[in-house]
């Protein structure tokens, strides 16, 4: 058995991950429910929004004609009719020369067009004197302005939001189709990992992954099934992935990656179906596979927490994001490199960084350390083509 591993771009990998994104079913929840799930059809308006003309703003429903000229030395005089009364509809009509008072949100009674604000006027018995022309349309929302019958009020693919579920509540919208969540199967493996509540013994490790594994996936808009801990033996390995494979959508193996005599997620996925990819050039995260069993995809962490969080970023959040319909919005900032970051050609590095009075600061540490990944705000991606970036750089920090 080689103990090299035939790497691929970092490109080439996430394209490779994405073309096997599983298909998910869809289903209709309420809006109690509906909380940051995607969209799998449009949503249309089935009526028009507001439904009526509106005043936006306390004032006096008028023609606008009516105000032509006015101003503070020679106002409009209108005679006040009455009063528009909130959710109800108006006791009359404006005729020229008259006036109607309505408040914020009243319904536009016939013959206004526009509204002048109770700022700018003044009541003098049963005359209103407005002392500043307004425009047809002013101070008015109109009864299709938010959206029209049969406009799309929020597209496929939409991740919902609070301000979402308010809209189309306000559009009588109460069931929506969305994309089943996701569910990621999540196996960790090695003889050297004990439960995360195991007292730890020589040469022992925590659970760390799973959990990582879980938080990544819920993060995307997944849900997350562990499997435990599986030692360094095929014979173990094979029907546990077995199983995960039938029962979730995406299998993550936490572990066995690496090319040496302990390597055997790569052997068990091909045995059970195909490696399309073991190596990525890719720091950390060189021993990475991506595979599929059935139309099942499975990819292969590095058993390091540090390199295994750099994987999901980079190769398995694009993945997830085909999965769910939508992506986890990145955030990304442009600062001041603090100091030197040192990379060999050849790989994509991508090194933790702080903020820190606005620069980014290197957060280096051995290979072994995980508190680099909580003491860090995000990465810094040195391109496979560039021997790394230099003190004063203006760089782009991917967050996390």
């Amino acid at each position: 058995m080689s103990l090299f591993l035939e790497v691929v771009p970092v490109a080439e990998a996430v394209e490779v991950a994405r073309s096997i994104a599983p298909t998910v079913g869809t289903e209709e929840v309420g809006l109690e429910a509906a909380l940051h799930r995607v969209l799998a059809e449009d949503v249309a308006a089935g009526g028009d929004l507001p439904g009526f003309d509106r005043s936006v703003v306390d004032g006096y429903a008028v023609t606008a004609g009516d105000t032509t000229g006015a101003s503070e030395a020679l106002p409009a005089m209108l005679t006040l009719k009455g009063r528009v009364e909130m959710g109800q509809a108006p006791p009359g009509t404006v005729e020229s020369g008259t006036c109607w008072y309505i408040p914020t949100g009243g319904v536009m009674p016939p013959g206004a067009d526009a509204v002048a604000m109770v700022e700018y006027s003044e009541v003098l018995e049963d005359e209103v004197l407005v002392h500043r022309a307004v425009a047809p349309g002013e101070n008015v929302l109109a009864h299709d302005e938010d959206f029209a019958a049969g406009a799309v009020v929020l597209p496929a693919g939409r991740r919902l939001n609070p301000q979402d579920l308010g809209v189309l509540a306000s559009a009588g919208v109460t069931t929506v189709p969305v994309k089943k969540d996701p569910l990621v199967g999540i196996i960790s493996t090695g003889n050297e990992v004990v439960p995360a509540d195991a007292p730890l013994a020589p040469g022992r490790v925590r659970d760390a992954n799973s959990y990582l594994c879980a938080g990544f996936a819920r993060e995307h808009g997944c849900e997350a099934k562990r499997y435990g801990i599986v030692k360094d033996d095929p014979a173990i390995l094979r029907p546990l992935l077995l199983q995960a494979v039938e029962e979730c959508d995406l299998v993550l193996i936490s572990g066995g990656s690496s090319k040496d005599v302990r390597d055997m997620s790569a052997g068990v996925i091909g045995e059970l179906g195909t490696v399309l990819v073991h190596g990525i050039a890719l720091s950390p995260g060189k021993p990475t596979i991506i595979g599929r069993v059935g139309t099942t995809p499975v990819i292969g962490l590095p058993g390091h927490p540090g390199s295994a969080y750099i994987v999901l970023t980079t190769v398995v959040a694009p993945l997830l994001a085909l999965a769910a319909g939508a992506p986890v919005p990145e955030r990304r900032v442009r600062v001041r490199l603090a100091a030197n970051i040192p990379s060999a050609k050849g790989r994509e590095d991508h090194v933790r960084v702080r903020i820190e009075d606005g620069e980014a600061v290197p957060v280096f540490g051995k290979s072994g350390l995980l508190n680099t990944l909580v003491r860090s705000d995000g990465v810094v991606v040195v391109p496979a083509s560039r021997e790394g970036f230099e003190e004063g750089d203006d760089v782009e920090v991917v967050l996390w």
